[in-house]
């Protein structure tokens, strides 16, 4: 490999970690070389695992800001956090994961009465301090840079100690094979813990996700009660997932 290459690999890595996604137009622009260049470096990253190949370039598998995830898909993860809002209900305890997209659902939850909720997101948390009918738990523990998301032993065992009635979760990866995965291996260990004490397991993803794997285990799709994307629940891309969970 030249140098030239490396340096656009590089370049390229960085523009994943600050933008959480790659476009081959606009980099085979910006780096003056062609677009099949570009698809064969993107090739690259996707066998180092920091990228996942979708229609036009690529997006981040790795660890990100919570602000960088938030502008990602935002159409899609609205569409997500309607869908989900019919499945909250009244009383008792849910759980909502420290993702942006169920962080659209929490800044949603002003109707919502007698509910406590868990999380693990610093930003999630704030945004249920608006709802008055919402008694919201952080789970504390140490933040993680990477993501925004607290994570560790003290998370995991808070997550273990309400017990939930449904727990909304998201996921970096979604395979039918392997069920869902994370970016890194603590943020699977707390949404694992927040299962083991959750009576149903709602998990969201938008669309981009399906039929890729991050390095990181998390759920099994046995594990999943509903799954919910913004697509109509007939599109033909949750055909493998319908016989393994609810498809909404």
């Amino acid at each position: 490999m030249n140098v030239q290459a490396l340096e656009r690999l590089a370049t390229m890595r960085q523009r994943l970690d600050t933008d959480g996604r790659l476009v081959v137009t606009e980099l085979a622009s910006e780096l003056e070389v062609s677009e099949m260049t570009i698809r064969r470096d993107l090739e690259m990253l996707v066998d180092e695992g920091v990228a996942q190949r979708v229609r036009g370039g690529a997006v981040s598998v790795g660890p990100q800001q919570f602000e960088t995830r938030y502008r990602q898909n935002a159409r899609a993860k609205a569409r997500i956090a309607e869908k989900l809002l019919g499945l909250v209900g009244t009383g008792g305890a849910i759980g909502i994961d420290a993702s942006s997209t169920l962080q659209r659902l929490a800044v949603r939850l002003g109707e919502a009465r007698d509910v406590t909720v868990v999380t693990n997101g610093p930003d999630t948390f704030r945004s249920l301090q608006e709802h008055p009918g919402v008694t919201a738990l952080l789970t504390g523990g140490e933040l993680d840079p990477r993501t925004g998301s607290l994570v560790g032993p003290l998370a995991a065992r808070a997550a273990r100690d309400v017990l939930l009635r449904r727990l909304f979760v998201s996921a970096a990866a979604v395979d039918p094979d392997v069920g869902s995965s994370e970016a890194t291996l603590e943020e699977a260990e707390v949404k694992l813990a927040l299962a083991d004490s959750a009576g149903e397991v709602v998990l969201a993803v938008n669309a981009t996700k399906l039929g890729h794997r991050a390095p990181a285990r998390a759920f099994p799709l046995d594990r999943v009660d509903v799954f919910v994307t913004e697509l109509d629940p007939r599109d033909r891309r949750l055909d493998p997932y319908r016989a393994l969970a609810r498809v909404m």
